[in-house]
């Protein structure tokens, strides 16, 4: 059996159904109630789809169980959904037949489905995975037409699929997030001469009126009438005033280029703020900065152990067990990036002692560069965690980790939604989107998208034109 690996980084297409997290169903046996068909790769994602239905009724076809078997075995964060799937569906078993439907905790049910071909013409021939899956949810809505049937999966070749046979599919949007309506982290005000000058003498304001704004919220404010005279602030944690950003002049070699990275230093300083979610495009800044902070507040100013550098990798589970060498020699593709960025900090600082020896500190412990699947696991304590690539991250991965932190810890996320490799997240279901729109509005994250790419002019024009 092929693996079927889903093209999610494309755009999902707008389905005139609800989500299936949206819905507002009658209970279940009503005519209403809809019947919800699940590809593999749905469960594979999110182990609790199955709860995420309200009170409709959710279909596995029997492929879906023998995809799962074979997922089981992997070492990856795929195998471990795999795994949770099988012993959420064992548990149910509990309850009664699946074959016949069991009750789920949300109020709907779950079956499982056998061969039914449907009686129609119309059906797509037997053979791959997917065709088997159609088929089944072809057959279901032949069998019961009272009931709307809806095929959910993240597969978009599946989806055009079933458009052809006039069967309504979804992607699995539960978890999903736009970039469109995404939190930026940033406002701008326009105030008096006066009450800037105020603000100026005494370090705080209320919060102009307008619109909600929120706690560690980022704020450019512009004097009337003078367009250039602006100074930068952020809300309070309690989100009730305005206070100004701490002077960042020089952080382990590197001083701030434009507004963004201000406001990005401010937080990954701030002692306050236990959670910095960076966000841009190639060239940014986002980890020479996390980075920079990182050696500051572990190395100078002693507030952390160590400095924790990781990264997803990718395809980490056989294609990676068959390199050849040691483990640090197979993981030093996907580390290089951050090898690269310690070597040019260590470059900037070059002669000032301590803050020029990264070699020194990467063989001592100080700084650790590691693959992301060492960190789930673990209780992480008085550490500096930078994780890269986020955007990488499912829901649950991201989950997974931010649950690791520990007292006295600093996490710092950073990710941009446009560059993934993942072929089981996108643009709008990635954990790192996810995490951005969960945390919106608590005192202890912050969140800064930067912009403008700084690299050079070259990465610059070609991370916009290409």
């Amino acid at each position: 059996m092929l693996e079927r690996v889903p093209e999610s980084e494309a755009s999902s297409p707008v389905n005139p159904s609800p989500r299936p997290n949206r819905r507002t169903s009658p209970p279940v046996g009503s005519k209403k109630a809809k019947n919800y068909v699940l590809d593999t790769n749905v469960l594979l994602h999110d182990p609790n789809a199955l709860l995420n239905f309200e009170d409709n009724h959710v279909l596995l076809p029997i492929e879906v169980i023998e995809e799962v078997d074979k997922f089981k075995r992997e070492t990856s964060e795929r195998g471990q959904n795999a795994r949770t799937v099988s012993r959420r569906l064992d548990a149910l078993r509990a309850q009664g037949s699946l074959a016949k439907g069991v009750p789920l905790p949300s109020g709907g049910t779950l079956r499982i489905i056998f061969a039914e071909p449907s009686r129609s013409a119309a059906t797509p021939a037997p053979g791959s995975v997917d065709s088997r899956i159609l088929s089944h949810a072809l057959a279901v809505r032949e069998r019961e037409k009272s009931r709307p049937t809806i095929l959910v999966t993240k597969d978009i070749n599946l989806r055009l699929k079933a458009d052809v046979y006039g069967l309504p599919a979804e992607d699995y949007e539960t978890d999903q997030v736009n970039l469109k309506d995404l939190y930026t982290g940033m406002f701008e005000a326009t105030v008096s001469a006066a009450r800037l000058n105020d603000f100026k003498m005494h370090g705080e304001m209320a919060l102009p009126a307008g619109p909600k704004r929120h706690a560690n919220q980022y704020c450019t404010l512009t004097e009337e009438g003078a367009s250039k005279r602006t100074v930068l602030a952020r809300i309070d944690p309690t989100g009730t005033k305005l206070i100004p950003l701490r002077d960042v002049q020089n952080v382990w070699g590197i001083r701030p280029k434009n507004r963004e990275q201000h406001f990005a230093l401010d937080a990954l300083l701030d002692d306050g703020i236990r959670l910095v979610t960076l966000m841009g495009k190639a060239g940014t800044g986002k980890t020479l900065l996390a980075l920079a902070a990182g050696l500051k507040k572990t190395i100078t100013d002693r507030e952390f152990r160590r400095l924790v550098v990781a990264r997803p990798t990718i395809a980490m589970g056989k294609e990676l067990g068959f390199l050849p060498g040691s483990l640090e020699e197979k993981l030093s593709p996907w580390m290089q990036p951050i090898h690269d960025a310690l070597e040019m900090l260590g470059d900037l600082n070059m002669g000032r002692g301590e803050h020029g020896r990264t070699g020194d500190l990467l063989r001592s412990g100080t700084i650790v560069v590691e693959a992301l699947s060492y960190i789930r696991g673990r209780s992480i304590a008085h550490q500096f965690v930078i994780v890269d690539e986020a955007q990488n991250l499912t829901p649950l991965e991201a989950k997974t980790i931010l649950t690791r932190v520990g007292q006295g810890a600093k996490i710092i996320l950073t990710g941009d939604p446009y560059q993934i490799d993942n072929p089981y997240v996108d643009t709008a279901s990635n954990g790192f989107n996810y995490v951005v729109s969960r945390f919106r509005g608590q005192s202890l994250p912050a969140h800064v998208e930067l912009s403008k790419g700084e690299r050079s002019e070259l990465a610059e024009l070609a991370a916009n034109i290409l």
